[in-house]
């Protein structure tokens, strides 16, 4: 046999050094800069949506890219469940999808136990 085989190697060396590689092919297409924004867009779930309707809590889109930015810095830092305090609400992110899957306001902050969350984002 002439190609070297690796332990934990499941192809035979092909006399490229590991870890590089391969450029990509000329004809593959380039993300678009909508699908980018969509990609860190602040999606809420159905119980969110809820929660925060009978909450009175909205928010402006400046208020939604400000958090979003946030976001994906605590998923930089490895975040996967965050509680996000911004002004006087509190939501539960999933970072990775970026999910509000609860929020509350001040009134329901009161006496709450915050679990299964790995990481807090505080913003003012």
């Amino acid at each position: 046999m002439s190609d070297a085989m690796r332990i934990g190697h499941l192809y035979p060396s092909q006399g490229m050094p590991i870890g590089v590689r391969k450029p990509a092919a000329p004809d593959s297409k380039p993300v678009s800069f909508d699908t980018y924004l969509n990609a860190s867009e602040l999606k809420f779930s159905h119980h969110a949506e809820v929660r925060m309707k009978q909450r009175g809590i909205s928010l402006k889109p400046e208020q939604l890219n400000r958090i979003a930015d946030m976001l994906n810095q605590a998923e930089a830092k490895g975040a996967k469940d965050s509680l996000v305090l911004y002004r006087d609400i509190a939501m539960i992110v999933n970072v990775p999808s970026k999910t509000v899957v609860t929020a509350m306001d001040h009134k329901s902050l009161e006496g709450n136990i915050f679990t299964q969350i790995d990481s807090a984002v505080v913003l003012s």
